[in-house]
């Protein structure tokens, strides 16, 4: 589908799309659209009810007086709280009203009470359109044409389209990182596997990302036992890749902002093996990862003015005559010592590693970790909220915000002392797990051993956001991308340099 903005227009042979808003009150385009159909509009939102409320929307079908093969009612509610969040909501919604249409054109008017412009609502409402459009359907090979959308180009008609235009066009890059995340955790891990991973992001060097890899004879040779205690029972060799983007100016920070992302690309349990049901899930024990790789995505696209790397630690956890067992003991690259209790609490090992690594190769100033950690945040927080735990408020604070600006809700979680005592081992530093209680707290106070110095951080538990099984305002069902707008957001505010 193609998105372009043009001047306000209502010749139109397709589809028509026009706002109204709270009580039915007709917008200027809609009034137009309503004379020139003989009132067809005010008679079918009195007949059907239609109230103008966000999130409503009404289709006309063949409408008398005008060229269009029918007229979208979009509701947009109230004037003041027609923010970011909700004209995107009302994109989506649209979407799957013109989706079966080969052409469309959306009218964006202002609107009275809305701090938006004309121009941010146009280019909002046309990001939540295409955010809402994604779909994965590269292995249906049977599915009928009529079953698939046929909209070929979305004109946004709007009083000045070069402006709309060019607040749209940081969304779209935005989008094309969620949109690479989306299919990262599509894919089934027959196919992608820790080395495909990394050849999938290498493509992404054409937008300036700097990329290293590392062999798992490479990782031996730097102790990251941890990591390797996971791979070692699967057929197929871990990775570790960073991509680098250096975009501040020269004269600003050089340390970086870092992301670190789990990606466990099939995560079986190993020898404490996951039950049978719902396993399949699993190709999407990379979450993290892929969030990382769309994020860094996103910020190469827009050219953001940031100094930024990301970070992903790739490995299969597979049960095989290699696989490590439940009372091994690991050696991380930090030096401390993991006994492992459960081999299916494997992501903080991958984590434990990979963050060491890149705070020793990058020194970064600030440091987020994405991973599907633990079932019991979900238990805690359902599928609404991430998880956030982190050693500085100051951080916290904005990560939140970004959550509320994007509506990637996180919840702050608590980190404290006594959690510790759960995970003391009585042969080695720590232990992998600290019990079925506080679960998703212990496994944070986990990785925050392995967090040097100055480093503000914050670890982000994503198990019950990676993937919904409901269509959502901008999120169809399946891989949601959830964390890449979160924390693009996040950089764009609080981090890029001027």
């Amino acid at each position: 589908m193609r998105i372009k903005f043009v001047s306000a227009q209502l010749k139109q042979k397709g589809t028509i799309a026009v706002f109204v808003s709270a009580k039915g009150s007709l917008l200027s385009s809609a009034t137009k659209l309503n004379e020139k159909t003989q009132g067809a509009l005010k008679r079918a939102t009195s007949n059907e009810g239609f109230s103008g409320a966000a999130g409503q929307a009404l289709v006309i079908n063949s409408p008398n007086g005008v060229n269009a093969s029918k007229i979208v009612l979009v509701g947009i509610g109230e004037g003041k709280k027609l923010t970011i969040s909700a004209a995107q909501a009302a994109g989506g919604k649209l979407w799957s009203l013109i989706e079966k249409s080969n052409d469309a054109v959306l009218i964006v008017d202002p609107v009275q009470g809305s701090a938006l412009s004309v121009a941010e609502i146009a280019a909002n409402m046309a990001y939540g359109v295409l955010l809402k459009s994604y779909r994965f359907d590269k292995y249906r090979t049977k599915e009928k044409r009529k079953d698939k959308p046929t909209l070929r180009t979305l004109s946004v008609g709007v009083r000045d389209p070069a402006k709309a235009k060019k607040a749209f066009d940081p969304l779209q890059k935005i989008s094309n990182g969620v949109f690479f995340t989306r299919d990262l955790v599509s894919e089934p891990a027959n196919i992608l596997n820790p080395e495909n991973f990394v050849t999938k992001c290498r493509a992404l060097s054409k937008l300036g990302l700097k990329m290293q890899v590392l062999t798992e004879t490479q990782m031996k040779k730097l102790g990251m036992g941890a990591l390797l205690g996971v791979a070692q029972g699967s057929a197929n060799s871990p990775r570790i890749l960073a991509m680098k983007w250096n975009g501040a100016p020269q004269a600003r920070e050089k340390r970086p902002i870092a992301f670190i992302g789990k990606g466990v690309t099939f995560d079986s349990g190993g020898i404490s093996i996951k039950p049978a049901g719902g396993m399949e899930d699993m190709k999407w024990d990379m979450g993290g990862a892929g969030v990382v790789a769309g994020l860094m995505y996103a910020l190469a696209a827009r050219k953001a003015k940031v100094n930024a790397v990301g970070i992903v630690g790739l490995v299969e956890n597979m049960p095989s005559g290699t696989a490590q067992r439940p009372g091994d003991v690991v050696t991380s690259m930090s030096g401390q010592t993991i006994e492992v209790i459960n081999t299916d609490a494997e992501g903080r090992l991958v984590l434990a590693d990979a963050m060491w690594w890149c705070q020793q190769k990058f020194n970064p100033h600030t440091m987020i970790d994405l991973a599907t950690l633990t079932g019991a945040i979900i238990i805690a927080l359902g599928y609404h909220h991430a998880g956030m735990f982190s050693n500085d408020d100051d951080l916290s604070l904005k990560l939140i915000d970004s959550g509320k600006s994007t509506g990637e809700l996180l919840w702050r979680m608590p980190l404290a002392a006594e959690y510790d005592k759960q995970v003391k081992s009585q042969i080695a530093d720590m232990k992998n797990v600290g019990g079925r209680d506080a679960g998703s707290i212990t496994a944070a106070q986990i990785l925050q051993r392995f967090i040097r110095g100055d480093v503000k951080w914050a670890h982000l538990d994503i198990a019950g956001v990676t993937w919904t099984n409901e269509n959502k305002p901008i999120v169809p069902r399946g891989g949601t991308g959830f964390g890449v707008r979160l924390l693009d957001d996040l950089v764009a505010r609080f981090y890029e340099k001027g």
